[in-house]
């Protein structure tokens, strides 16, 4: 009797109150804003009155362009400091410190000449040649037969006091790439690419004797040893006497980037194999 009673009571309830429908819906208090267009005070870009002309459309302004006043890169005189600063390249410092202590602890082989893929393959070093990173610059002496990017004369000095070679050898971004990173050249079954010679602003550097250029005459690099040994006034030990000359000798192709391994040639991981071009064409070019 109790459940029809309430059952009345909700049914004449529903006849006094009106249908649902879209002009008596409302969302929950807080749910949604109310959009205004952007005024005045309100600030923005254009305070609300929208853009003219260009703004309209998506034709961007070239970078640096200034809406008519001198850009930036004129207002102000060019400073030879900077002039060719696009094409400088740094260099990685290596001090003998360091290269000791890679040497005491395995991680570099002293019986073999060191380069950049010996130093890269330590795993203590990272090159970027996109961010205009040209190798290493060695900063003090060593017993050893080193390649370098760049030496100044009193670290030539001090390498070649203790009976230590240097060579300074430059490498494009494409060869500096593949001796930082054999294993993931080799693996991609690609040529070994050829050495390119140097830009015109770092000829004069990589053929100098002084520089122990990787490009200058093996003989007048010899006077330049002996005149240097008595610049700084200590006698050079004797190669011929050395255990180790054949190490120390040993010299690149300026064209050659591994030793041991020649331009050209297709370096096979899985099958342990050697692949050497046949091609009288291909044995020119990579032999020029």
């Amino acid at each position: 009797m109790a459940s029809s009673c309430g059952a009345e009571k909700a049914l004449s309830l529903l006849r006094r109150l009106p249908r649902v429908s879209l002009a008596n819906l409302k969302p929950n208090p807080g749910a949604s804003k109310q959009k205004t267009r952007g005024r005045g005070i309100y600030g923005g870009k254009t305070h609300g009155a929208g853009s003219k002309g260009s703004g309209q459309r998506q034709n961007f302004m070239r970078l640096g362009y200034e809406t008519g006043n001198d850009p930036f890169y004129l207002r102000f005189p060019c400073q030879k400091y900077y002039k060719g600063h696009h094409l400088k390249l740094s260099y990685t410092p290596l001090c003998m410190g360091k290269l000791q202590k890679m040497i005491d602890t395995n991680r570099l082989c002293s019986d073999i000449p060191i380069d950049v893929t010996q130093l890269m393959a330590t795993g203590l070093f990272k090159l970027s040649p996109e961010m205009k990173e040209g190798g290493f610059m060695l900063e003090n002496e060593a017993i050893v037969n080193l390649e370098v990017q760049w030496a100044d004369e009193a670290v030539i000095a001090a390498v070649e006091r203790t009976g230590g070679f240097i060579t300074t050898a430059y490498y494009d971004p494409i060869t500096l790439n593949a001796v930082i990173k054999p294993v993931a050249l080799f693996e991609r079954g690609v040529a070994i690419p050829r050495r390119m010679l140097p830009p015109q602003h770092l000829i004069d550097y990589y053929t100098d004797p002084k520089n122990r250029g990787y490009l200058a005459d093996p003989a007048k690099i010899a006077k330049e040893r002996f005149l240097l040994a008595q610049k700084y006034g200590y006698e050079l030990p004797d190669v011929n006497a050395s255990p180790i000359k054949d190490m120390l000798l040993e010299r690149k192709d300026p064209g050659q980037i591994f030793y041991g391994l020649e331009p050209g040639w297709v370096v096979n991981l899985k099958d342990k194999v050697i692949m050497k071009p046949t091609d009288t064409e291909l044995k020119e070019y990579y032999a020029s």
